[in-house]
């Protein structure tokens, strides 16, 4: 997959919800490799934020970004457009410091990237796996978000206020492809009672009535509520329970659908495309950013050091697996665990068969790939037994299998393979990968029985 920017430029004006700052802000396509970052042209030089986890300031009500002493705030709506896009180059320029709210979602920017589209570009995307489940908790709010292996990205999403006028709501997107359709258009929302506390904390500023939704808990008198008042259309006396102006939802659980929203937006600020399913409960910006942080995290632990000594050689692999030459297709076992693999393959222009595949283009076999696959899969797959080098490996089902990019000689492939469910009578189900630099370039899932051998 190749990196994407956008074809033309975009131009959106509105105002910022938390400053109150009417903002004229460009998208403008970028070279490979540039990122996602803000540049700020109201101010001197025109620093640039990158769009980074790291650049994370605070998580008050929204996501806001800080890289030398410059911000840019409510950054994850925009983002959460940009990501769903698969878009990985991009420079937002504004004259203010604040993404504007516009209608409290992402509608509008996804839209207006469909509007210009998206291109490719000349160098490859950064694809990062994850192949450990883990989970970040903060006991403050009773929040938690789960990662597990997956070979897409699938979000679950649920929230609880304890309100009879928010009740209960589940969220799911079961593929990027339909953010579009049933997430983006979700909007933002609060309660009543937190607005005070809200504009008292310099925050909503630029809010009113037409950038989100409001739920009221019980009939409210206007004139009890002070400033809160200004915000409110001319006339008004009274604020009947439930939904602030009887506002239409778009869908009927449209606030764990904009919570799933603001997941995905501030998960774009890992910085690569992730494949994983995440179930969040009662997910914020807080928690958001601390599951994030934890996925770079996990990134860093699962790369390979080549240069220390392997965890086992062709000889210990053949203590396990009974293939031989020509037909043994792994040279290394880099790293093992219960539940994942990683094997490495060095293919050298002496293989045999490049002979006949092809004469002067020689090509590695796509079948050869799958099978230096499933011996990696079996070395993780006879872990689970005491006596491996007494039972063998059978393939019972290949899925999935998609050829990304050429394997030609004098590279090493990277296999990396991760259990898709537990091990249960011997039946293994495993996610696989096979890497180039970096670059996936077959995968494919893998089913095999391991059969005590009858000696």
């Amino acid at each position: 997959m190749f990196q994407k920017t956008i074809k033309n430029k975009i131009v959106i004006s509105g105002k910022g919800l938390h400053t109150g700052h009417f903002i004229k802000m460009q998208l403008l396509p970028a070279p490979v490799n540039t990122g996602i970052k803000f540049k700020r042209t109201d101010i001197n030089n025109q620093p640039c934020v990158k769009a980074d986890i790291n650049n994370v300031f605070e998580t008050n009500r929204r996501t806001v970004l800080k890289e030398n002493e410059i911000q840019i705030e409510t950054v994850e709506h925009l983002l959460a457009a940009v990501f769903s896009s698969s878009i990985n180059n991009l420079i937002i320029e504004l004259n203010g410091p604040e993404i504007p709210i516009l209608d409290g979602s992402s509608k509008l920017f996804v839209d207006k990237i469909d509007e210009v589209g998206v291109i490719d570009q000349s160098e490859k995307k950064n694809q990062v796996e994850i192949p450990n489940y883990f989970k970040v908790e903060n006991k403050e709010d009773n929040s938690k978000i789960e990662f597990y292996p997956h070979n897409k990205l699938e979000i679950e999403v649920n929230i609880s206020y304890q309100s009879d006028v928010l009740r209960k709501q589940k969220a799911k997107m079961e593929n990027l492809a339909d953010f579009k359709k049933n997430i983006a258009s979700a909007r933002t929302f609060c309660f009543l009672h937190e607005l005070d506390y809200l504009l008292n904390n310099n925050l909503i500023q630029g809010g009113d009535i037409d950038n989100g939704i409001v739920f009221v808990e019980e009939d409210t008198n206007i004139k009890k509520l002070g400033k809160l008042a200004d915000l409110l259309p001319y006339g008004l006396e009274k604020i009947k329970k439930g939904v602030f102006l009887d506002k239409r939802m778009h869908f009927e659980n449209e606030q764990a659908k904009h919570k799933l929203l603001d997941l995905i937006g501030d998960i774009a600020l890992a910085g690569f495309e992730i494949r994983g399913k995440i179930i969040a409960k009662k997910p914020g910006h807080k928690i958001n950013a601390m599951f994030t942080k934890k996925l770079i995290q996990l990134t860093k632990k699962c790369k390979i050091d080549m240069k220390k000594k392997p965890l086992m050689d062709r000889d210990d692999i053949k203590k396990i697996l009974p293939h031989r030459e020509p037909f043994l297709f792994i040279d290394e076992i880099r790293d093992l665990e219960e539940n994942r693999v990683t094997g490495i393959k060095y293919v050298t222009k002496d293989e045999y068969y490049f002979k006949g595949h092809f004469p002067g283009s020689p090509v590695m076999p796509g079948v050869l790939q799958i099978e230096a696959m499933a011996q990696t899969g079996g070395i993780l797959a006879l872990n689970s037994v005491p006596d491996p080098e007494n039972y063998l490996t059978y393939f019972m089902k290949i899925d999935k299998v998609k050829f990304k990019q050429k394997v030609e000689p004098n590279c090493t492939l990277v296999f990396k393979l991760h259990l898709l469910s537990p091990i249960r009578r011997g039946i293994c189900h495993m996610q696989a990968q096979a890497y180039i630099n970096d670059q996936i370039v077959t995968e494919a899932e893998l089913m095999a029985k391991i059969v005590k051998e009858k000696k």
